[in-house]
């Protein structure tokens, strides 16, 4: 199996294998496995994954990418941006420094509530969701004196999930969005539409499938996000209930040309077997490549 040769940059992302950062997630499988895995499937680039996970240390980190032959895309940084921006902005400093020195181009904001997981979210006053845009503004300067774009992530869980917040936030801020395809719809967005509405607000793509029942369920607040993932909420692009193909179709007839991110939020239990990420992401790969044999050549 290996990665779509074709007019778009494809990456992959240690979550896929289960690696997050929230406490009890579940299993989490050794960097060597992860790396291994992705280079054997085809891909060459990947983002960085939850702090602590792979090296902070540029040279050791370098070294660790470039034995799988792997390219650094930039990596996700989930700060709380509503209070506090010195501490949000210091840990901008140091992340877009690392992303920077390692080849990474795009550093992928979230606007955490500063709660452990993402199952709670505190509402804002109007106050602190002025210090969320200023804050996030400022994180996109620091960035970009390291030569790295910012894209905000609306997230489930964070203070930009919803429809209304995702609109509003393009409204007040201009920081392009990192479309994730199941994030959004999750947080009940369209993310085909909203790409349709806003195609120059597009800075960065994740791709995800999602069970439509499942997401409905956490929208309405049924079910937890965290236990909705370990029911099988994310599955292989095409197994899902989002328009993967409109999506890839929409974004590259409007010229986007960054990373096509394949991101699939896993929570391996103790029973769940070890290439279960593996064979999933090799399915994902397999669907987009289908798609891409399908775009329109370039003009």
């Amino acid at each position: 199996m290996t990665a779509p040769t074709s007019r778009i940059r494809i990456a992959a992302a240690p979550i896929s294998w289960g690696v997050c950062e929230v406490p009890g997630w579940g299993r989490v499988l050794d960097a060597e496995t992860v790396l291994g895995e992705m280079a054997e499937l085809g891909v060459r680039a990947t983002e960085l994954g939850p702090p602590g996970y792979l090296p902070r240390d540029p040279a050791a980190l370098r070294e660790l990418l470039g034995g799988y032959e792997l390219e650094l895309v930039g990596g996700f940084l989930a700060v709380v941006l509503h209070e506090n921006p010195g501490a949000a902005l210091a840990e901008a400093e140091e992340s877009a420094a690392l992303f920077a020195a390692c080849g990474g181009d795009v550093l992928v904001l979230a606007a955490a509530t500063g709660l452990d997981g993402y199952d709670d979210r505190p509402k804002l006053s109007e106050t602190e969701w002025a210090t969320l845009v200023e804050t996030s503004g400022a994180i996109e300067e620091i960035a970009a004196r390291h030569g790295l774009r910012t894209v905000l992530h609306p997230h489930v869980g964070t203070h930009a999930e919803t429809e209304e917040e995702v609109e509003r936030f393009l409204a007040d801020s201009d920081l392009p969005l990192c479309l994730d395809t199941g994030h959004l719809l999750i947080g009940g967005t369209d993310p085909v539409a909203l790409a349709k509405r806003y195609p120059e607000r597009v800075g960065h793509l994740h791709l995800k499938d999602v069970r439509g029942e499942l997401a409905e369920d956490v929208r309405a607040g049924r079910l937890p996000y965290a236990e909705a993932v370990g029911k099988g909420l994310y599955v292989p692009l095409g197994d899902g209930d989002v328009d993967i193909e409109t999506m890839v179709r929409s974004v590259h007839e409007a010229g986007y040309d960054g990373w096509y991110v394949l991101e699939q939020d896993t929570a391996l239990g103790e029973g769940s077997p070890e290439d279960l990420p593996k064979r999933d992401v090799a399915r994902s790969l397999a669907h987009l490549d289908g798609i891409v044999s399908r775009l329109p050549a370039a003009r």
